[in-house]
């Protein structure tokens, strides 16, 4: 059996998953008033539907032993779990984490990055794109102000 070099520099490698997942969603916020919801929100106040693009990007040292950062399988399990809470619902209604606040795709990104935040091994860093629209997509990679 062949071993494996190590070299003395690990890799630090980028892995992308993509799932795609079909949902409604009406954008208001139980923050506003009806009227300013309208006007913030305009047609997309009403209930609609999008075929959105979810792409996660999860970073690490690529194992010299297995070529992997994460094994793949493992994390399409863990993201389809998640899609599956969203897939054909309409978010707003079914889901809890969007009881207060709206389900913009800014939301949508942040509610898959925590999602995922609490199941990838520690020393990986991950970043969520949720694309809504071929023109509209929101990336979060856990960033918060203080």
């Amino acid at each position: 059996r062949q071993s494996v070099v190590m070299a003395a520099k690990i890799p630090i490698v980028s892995i992308v998953r993509r799932e795609k997942f079909s949902a409604a969603h009406c954008l208001r916020s139980p923050h506003l008033t009806e009227a300013e919801n309208k006007e913030i929100f305009g047609p997309c106040f009403g209930t609609h539907g999008h075929n959105y693009t979810l792409d996660v990007t999860v970073r690490g040292q690529c194992d010299p032993r297995t070529g992997m950062v994460i094994n793949i399988s493992i994390l399409k399990k863990q993201i389809q779990g998640i899609v599956a809470q969203l897939d054909h619902k309409h978010i707003d209604h079914d889901h809890p984490y969007f009881a207060q606040r709206p389900s913009t795709a800014e939301n949508i990104a942040i509610f898959f990055w925590e999602s995922l935040a609490a199941m990838l091994p520690s020393g990986l860093s991950h970043e969520v794109r949720i694309e809504e629209t071929d023109k509209n997509f929101a990336v979060f990679s856990g960033d918060y102000s203080s």
